[in-house]
């Protein structure tokens, strides 16, 4: 006779508790509730995006309503859209996101990279409608209201992505509100009127009005000046992290002023514009670089060192922009991933040791995009000084290249000695 036992439920049991590292983590921030974290995105007014070549793209309007220029580039990052809102690079572009989902996670103050948004326009395809994450503390809409940064969804990024780098990049205007209803010409008017990104010294804008002191969070090993073309506060940590004073400083400082501090190096950031149009601070890297200071630099202190070591710089097509950037490191042959915000890049040969014309002795590249051969790290062989053209810090980003602060430490350490025999 066939059981019966089989076909019976099993008995169910009290699950046992869940061990202490399984437990849900205790919220950092109050939570949103539904209601506020919902977005009104899908009731927005409609929006326009207008290119420089006549392009128009009609929209729902996203943020602040009215109407905003600048060149319009994009991120082609599926994360860290908080870092990329606050990197103070994107001064002055129109940033679309080529990712189709944004603002899922929210906002909150942990993940800034400056004190404000600096974009001058948000364009992404389909905003999230309900933020969900334990940190966030407001919604990316409100975020974008508050800071007063017009933006547009509900159009194919990718779809302009695509036109972008087969066109290049080009200035470009967002008009929502009263702005939406003015005409086709007038917008195209608009759009033409706004500045280029040629020429223009951003990163004098973007810069601290006032010198500040970052005190070292470990063993300290000494101080370094930094530049602040458009630093990153992640950049600034990881320096701490390394056991350096840093001295921020603003973009208008000399090189006796730098000096006066008796620093132990020199580190010039990340920031935005043409840095042919930053002739002070080539002149100012020119006198330290003769001074025999260590140097290192990150995406605008990468073109800024080619034209201290006097090589020309270019615009890029359409630039590097995300957190997905693959660099090939010509001395170990490693791929590195890479976190990139540039539009510009140093005009110097791949291949082989050069003279730099300034008189600074030799010169290689050290590092080279593996998308189009463009040139993403300088190594000068006769000074203590080096630059990449991507992000270490990576914020957000893969941390490939942090190792690249370690270098940093270890050639000022190793310079400081030698200083310290020869006396």
């Amino acid at each position: 006779m066939r059981s019966t036992r089989s076909l019976q439920a099993p008995r169910t049991r009290r699950p046992a508790p869940l061990p202490i590292l399984l437990r849900p983590i205790p919220r950092r921030h109050p939570r949103l509730t539904t209601q506020k974290a919902r977005c009104s995105v899908a009731e927005s007014a409609p929006a326009v995006l207008v290119l420089e070549d006549g392009s128009r793209y009609i929209g729902r309007a996203y943020g602040a309503r009215g109407s905003t220029l600048g060149e319009a580039v994009f991120s082609t990052g599926m994360t860290g859209y908080q870092e990329t809102l606050t990197d103070p690079s994107y001064a002055g572009q129109i940033v679309l996101m080529t990712a189709p989902h944004i603002g899922n996670t929210g906002v909150n103050d942990e993940d800034k990279e400056s004190s404000r948004i600096w974009v001058a326009g948000f364009v992404v395809r389909e905003p999230s409608r309900i933020v969900s994450n334990f940190r966030a503390q407001r919604s990316l809409d409100d975020e974008l209201v508050a800071s007063g940064v017009v933006g547009i969804s509900g159009i194919d990024t990718r779809a302009v992505t695509r036109h972008i780098r087969s066109a290049g990049a080009m200035r470009a205007g967002i008009f929502s509100g009263a702005d939406f209803v003015l005409s086709d010409g007038d917008q195209l008017d608009r759009v033409r009127a706004g500045a280029e990104m040629a020429g223009r010294n951003l990163s004098a804008e973007v810069s601290t009005p006032e010198a500040y002191l970052i005190p070292a969070s470990t063993e300290r090993i000494g101080s370094v000046a930094v530049l602040d073309l458009g630093v990153k506060l992640s950049t600034l940590h990881y320096l701490a992290a390394r056991g350096f004073d840093v001295h921020v400083l603003p973009e208008r400082f000399t090189a006796a002023e730098v000096l006066e501090l008796k620093p132990d190096a020199l580190f010039y950031s990340n920031g935005p514009g043409d840095p042919a149009a930053s002739g002070a601070a080539v002149q100012l890297l020119q006198e330290i670089l003769r001074a025999g200071l260590p140097y290192f630099g990150i995406c605008f202190g990468n073109q800024l060192l080619g034209r201290a070591l006097g090589f020309d710089t270019y615009k890029l097509p359409f630039g590097h922009r995300g957190i997905n950037q693959p660099v090939l490191d010509k001395g170990t042959g490693k791929v590195e991933i890479t976190a990139q915000n540039h539009g510009f890049a140093v005009d110097v040969p791949l291949d082989g040791v050069m003279d730099s014309p300034a008189g600074f002795g030799r010169v290689e590249v050290s590092h080279f995009s593996l998308n189009d051969n463009v040139v993403e790290g300088l190594n000068c062989l006769d000074l203590p000084a080096f630059s990449v053209q991507y992000h270490p810090e990576a914020a957000a980003g893969p941390h490939d290249a942090n190792y690249l602060f370690d270098r940093f430490r270890e050639i000022v350490l190793s310079t400081s000695v030698h200083a310290k025999e020869s006396k």
